[in-house]
């Protein structure tokens, strides 16, 4: 079964982008008359991040396992990434070992204290999502924003379904695109960083089988929004799972307002 995400094609896909938003002039280079596909050349970019050109191709065909972090500090700077963009190159050509590929997922489950935490909020809907996005916990105003979850199956509690796949579901959002962004983004960090999750590996191939959007924006190299690292904290091991809260006053037909605010809530326990 296919991981969902094919670590060199997106290493490959990632570089070349990057590569083309580029121009000689933004990099100190002479301009060299009309090119015939845009942005910098392969041997221009080997002689910014000084490595020669057949290493800076190995990278670029998406041999990143074999080269150091200096190399990789040293392209991401060329580049010119930024601090999200430089973690995924890192996690794209190093990615950290997590034992068996085949393992079976841990289910996870939500702490009492934090369930008493939400239903705390009292008028104010709030949720905490876990792995793969699976919604762990919600308090009772949320039913009023985003519906009653407890009907639902286990399995389609989870907030990329729900979005990607729930036309009543999407409605609910007033900058869908920003959310479908959002999503993407922190299955891609966790499809990076769990190779071995077999559940992640099916929730992203049933996805861009039955979602355009989630084709679309899933291919290679395809831009993540800025607010990456805010929401990485969902996906990433070892961190704090996140709850989100929407604010304002809403009616069960009304759209919530999705800038929410986050706070960081301690990780589902583990049995």
């Amino acid at each position: 079964m296919s991981t969902g995400l094919d670590r060199r094609a997106e290493l490959r896909e990632f570089l070349r982008s990057r590569r083309a938003r580029l121009r000689p002039e933004d990099v100190g280079l002479p301009a060299s008359g009309r090119r015939r596909v845009p942005g910098l050349r392969r041997e221009e970019m080997a002689r910014l991040a000084g490595v020669s050109f057949a290493y800076y191709t190995r990278l670029e065909q998406g041999h990143g396992d074999t080269m150091s972090v200096e190399v990789l500090d040293a392209v991401a700077r060329a580049l010119r990434l930024s601090g999200d963009e430089h973690a995924h190159l890192f996690r794209l050509a190093r990615p950290e070992p997590h034992g068996n590929r085949h393992a079976v997922p841990r289910r996870q489950r939500l702490r009492p204290g934090v369930q008493r935490l939400l239903d705390a909020l009292d008028g104010v809907p709030a949720y905490v999502c876990g792995r793969r996005l699976d919604v762990l916990g919600w308090n009772r105003p949320a039913t009023t924003v985003f519906g009653d979850w407890s009907r639902l199956p286990p399995r389609e509690r989870n907030l990329s379904r729900l979005v990607f796949l729930s036309p009543a579901a999407r409605d609910r959002f007033t900058e869908l695109e920003a959310t479908m962004l959002d999503i993407v983004s922190v299955l891609r960090v966790d499809a990076g960083t769990h190779p071995e999750d077999t559940e992640l590996a099916a929730l992203i191939s049933e996805l861009t089988e039955r979602s355009n959007d989630f084709r679309r924006l899933w291919a290679p190299g395809s831009t993540s929004r800025k607010t990456m690292s805010l929401l990485t904290g969902l996906a990433a091991p070892r961190t704090e799972v996140r709850l989100l809260t929407t604010t304002g006053t809403q009616s069960s037909t009304d759209p919530p307002n999705n800038r929410s605010h986050r706070a960081t809530v301690p990780r589902p326990e583990r049995p």
